[in-house]
């Protein structure tokens, strides 16, 4: 069913509705305050479906009844009043003998539209006490005397509802929708609609009727732009309303401007004009500590009226707006953007260093596709390579480093002063080591250093440097470049940034994790003073702070610290990949639904073929097979394989999920075998703190390597401590009980419920059958906390009466695998496996593949 043929939820007013309940059932009623469009009526109608008891009168004030005394009540007083009768007194008796013997309650809504003598009744009711009264009035528009008395002379409370929260958005949709929303979808469509929910509905039905809303993968997606449907554009033209000239130009200014300085606008248009629409909530002063300035009252207001603008009148409002602007003297770095976005949108512009200075800004400000469009227009008009290398460096992260190379590589022979060569060799060589070309990219940034002379340049081939041996796995090659970097003084504010956000990253993949931290905070207390010159610096500090917060088991840090990465302006960068950690960290919390849902998000956005989706596809397969579906594991590792080979940081969540693949197919074997590649993998690359969670799983595994407390000398942090303890005290239940509560302490659920089976194995092995009782009650306590969730320490919990071996063969058959698939497998005889399978089945007291399956689902 369509989202208008079915009744939108009542869902997140559950406190109001509460409140106004109560307040009818105790006290004279409640006035429902808000804007249009919130839920004010629907609201309403949802308390007195609840109530019980009452003769109910509705009246809803219109503008064709409130020229008519009375209109608004016309269908409920009928007959004259008696001889002298005062025609309020008449009025509130027809209403009592409307309710016969019930309590009366009237119900007013859209008060504010009530012709006088309606608007007298109700105060009347209130007054004299005749009527419980529930009453809904628009925020900001003019009131009848008497409604506005209604709660100025408290004889009613007044409650403001609010606009729907992003949250409350995203439970509306579900239910509107009758299905899962992606988180990006729902965080787009808050921001359009503000939380109105009469807006929210007619987007919703423009986008499903455009096709940019639509279910994909399971999950409703919105793709593309938005979309005004004839029924919306009316909806947001009526809300707008009637406007003289002064108005429409003051707006229209305002459309294309927006966030518009006063003074700026004052210089335009008509003030007068302006404070009109400001007191119609068509556009709002805001204030931001630096200046104040102007905004549209919603954002669909724009998109009608810069619709509603021909092609040369958008094309004049935009070169008024530059032309202005650019005569204050553009004081501020942001101005220089604005006047040169508009200029380029009016087609008046033809300035190259205009266009060159605007789109390094534009990248400074994470906005990619600007900076981008920018830079292009300004090769266009004759910019030379310094508008290429920012080019290039863009289209790098958006996920085009074809064409970036392209365009660098035709841009070379131009690259003439020391200046043009450093940045051109700087692009080139990020772009090569980005691609996978690593030799090539040395080559190019080594000799870029060794040629050039200028100190702010030597220091950016340096710091690029130490880029391309990030990407390569070469943390100490990283560490050296940056000193040298360091040693180019003095340092630029960009320089600066970059170097220390590649020092937090390296320190933190290294596992000098507290180090890390520290370098990550005192640089980004200073955000403000680099952020426009570092475009990369950023997104490096965010993924940082993830690394060395999980790596340190700051579980709910590193969450947070991944949300913000998803939230920064250009979120869907190739360069972030950030849904990744945040799925690791509802992994670590056993919570793999949870994570798989988060990799869904950020993959369905991310840019295709490029290193940081991979990341974010492993995590995926992980999480699937820890969910115990083999088939769609296998099917993702395979894709995450191939997209993050090119970069040893990505690969390694590859060779992570690998070992939970082969594991939950039940080939403990091979898991192992993989888990001992994934540690040498993560050493070879110094990724130490990889190498921590590769040694941790062996230990889950139950094949311990004896090298966690060695690693945990090497690196800093809680949580290494805490899983070499873990590795010491397999086979001791007394030290796998600490170690499973320090676990819990830390939301490391997962982790804890594995070492509390653990400890109930090893007090059966030991005999010790009521106390291994109890700890398996405490494991499957936890299991239960990490639904759906199987690894052979859980499966062990369910068969404790198997061997190693039935256990394996009874995981491959609840995959789905025949005998002779089983055979191949493990590589035993066709007989053998069948001979161990039937001897699983007679231990756990089932008959085939299928009551084997329902076992292991009951984790």
């Amino acid at each position: 069913m369509s989202e208008q043929g079915r009744s939108w939820p009542f869902v997140a007013r559950g406190e109001p509705l509460t409140t106004v309940r109560e307040s009818l059932r105790s006290g004279a009623g409640m006035l429902i305050a808000g804007a249009t469009g919130v839920g004010k009526s629907r609201l309403a109608a949802q308390v007195l479906a609840g109530l019980r008891g009452y003769a109910i009168v509705r009246a809803l004030g219109t503008e064709t009844a409130s020229m008519i005394p009375f209109g608004a009540f016309a269908h409920v007083l009928t007959g004259p009043p008696e001889s002298g009768e005062n025609l309020l007194g008449w009025a509130a008796r027809h209403l009592r003998d409307h309710a016969g013997r019930r309590e009366l309650l009237v119900s007013v809504d859209d008060a504010h539209r009530l012709d006088p003598a309606s608007a007298a009744l109700v105060h009347f009711l209130a007054e004299r006490e005749q009527a419980r009264l529930l009453v809904t009035i628009r925020s900001g528009e003019p009131q009848p005397s008497p409604v506005t008395a209604l709660w100025k002379d408290e004889l009613l409370e007044r409650i403001e509802l609010p606009p729907l929260t992003e949250a409350e958005v995203g439970e509306v949709l579900a239910g509107a929708l009758g299905g899962e929303v992606a988180a990006e979808t729902v965080r787009h469509l808050a921001r359009v609609s503000e939380g109105n929910l009469l807006y929210l509905r007619e987007v919703v039905h423009a986008g499903r009727t455009s096709g940019c809303l639509a279910e994909r993968d399971g999950r409703w997606r919105w793709r593309g732009g938005l979309s005004m449907t004839t029924r919306l554009r009316e909806l947001v033209g009526d809300r707008i309303g009637h406007l003289d000239q002064d108005e429409r130009e003051a707006l229209e200014l305002v459309a294309f401007g927006e966030p518009l300085g006063t003074e700026l606008l004052a210089a335009l248009t008509s003030v007068r004009a302006v404070e009109r629409i400001e007191a119609r909530g068509l556009v709002l002063t805001v204030d931001d500590g630096r200046r104040e300035h102007l905004r549209l009252g919603h954002p669909l207001y724009g998109e009608v009226v810069r619709g509603d603008c021909g092609t040369l009148r958008a094309r004049r409002r935009l070169r008024t707006l530059a032309e202005t602007l650019e005569a204050t003297g553009l004081r501020r770095r942001e101005d220089e953007l604005r006047a040169a976005v508009w200029r380029l949108d009016s087609g008046s512009t033809t300035d190259p260093d205009m266009l060159t200075s605007a789109a390094k800004l534009a990248w400074g400000r994470q906005d990619p596709r600007l900076a981008a469009r920018l830079a292009r227009a300004a090769i266009d008009a004759g910019a030379g390579v310094t508008a290429v290398a920012v080019l290039g460096e863009v289209l790098m992260v958006l996920g085009d480093a074809g064409s970036a190379l392209t365009a660098l590589r035709r841009a070379a022979r131009d690259a003439v002063t020391e200046s043009e060569r450093a940045q051109h060799a700087s692009s080139l060589g990020v772009n090569l080591a980005w691609a996978g070309a690593d030799t090539e990219a040395c080559h190019v940034l080594d000799l870029a250093a060794q040629s050039l002379t200028d100190p702010v340049w030597r220091q950016e081939a340096f710091v690029y440097r130490a880029v391309t041996d990030c990407f390569a796995g070469r943390l100490t090659g990283a560490a050296q470049a940056l000193a040298r970097a360091r040693e180019c003084e003095p340092m630029t504010l960009r320089c600066g940034a970059h170097a220390s956000s590649l020092e937090a990253w390296v320190d933190a993949y290294a596992g000098r994790t507290e180090r890390g931290l520290a370098v990550a905070a005192e640089t980004l207390a200073s955000v403000a003073d680099w952020q426009d010159e570092a475009p990369h610096a950023l997104p490096t500090f965010l993924d940082a702070l993830c690394a060395a917060r999980t790596f340190s088991g700051r579980l709910d840090e590193a969450a947070g610290s991944a949300e913000q990465g998803m939230g920064l302006p250009a979120a869907e960068l190739s360069v972030t990949g950030f849904g990744a950690w945040r799925a690791m960290v509802c992994r670590l919390r056993g919570d793999a639904a949870e994570a798989l849902r988060w990799c869904t998000d950020d993959m369905a956005r991310l840019p295709e073929r490029e290193p940081y989706l991979g990341r974010c596809v492993a995590e995926h397969a992980h999480a699937l097979a820890l969910l115990g579906r083999p088939a769609e594991a296998e099917e993702s590792l395979a894709e995450a394989e191939e997209l993050s080979a090119r970069w040893a940081f990505t690969r390694q969540h590859v060779l992570h999920a690998a070992v939970w693949v082969a594991a939950t197919g039940g080939g403990l074997d091979e898991a192992v075998r993989r888990c001992l590649v994934a540690a040498e993998h993560a050493e070879r690359h110094e990724l130490r703190g990889h190498l921590m969670f590769a040694l941790h799983d062996l230990v889950r595994l139950g094949a311990p390597s004896g090298r966690l407390s060695a690693l945990a000398e090497q690196m800093e942090g809680p949580l290494v401590a805490l899983l070499a303890r873990h590795e010491r005290v397999a086979g001791d239940p007394a030290g796998l009980r600490e170690v499973a509560a320090e676990f819990e302490r830390l939301g490391l659920l997962l982790y804890a419920a594995e070492a509390t089976a653990q400890e109930a194995a090893a007090y059966r092995d030991s005999g010790r059958g009521t106390l291994a009782k109890g700890a398996r009650t405490r494991a499957w306590a936890l299991a239960r906390r990490c639904p759906g969730v199987t690894t052979p320490a859980l499966v062990e919990l369910a068969t404790p009466e198997l061997t190693p071996r039935q256990r394996e063969i009874v995981q491959l058959a609840a995959a789905g695998l025949t005998n002779r698939q089983i055979a191949d497998r493990l590589t035993l005889s066709t007989r053998t496996a069948a001979n161990h399978l039937q001897a699983a089945y007679d231990k756990l007291g089932v008959n085939d593949r299928t009551q084997v399956g329902r076992l292991l689902a009951a984790l």
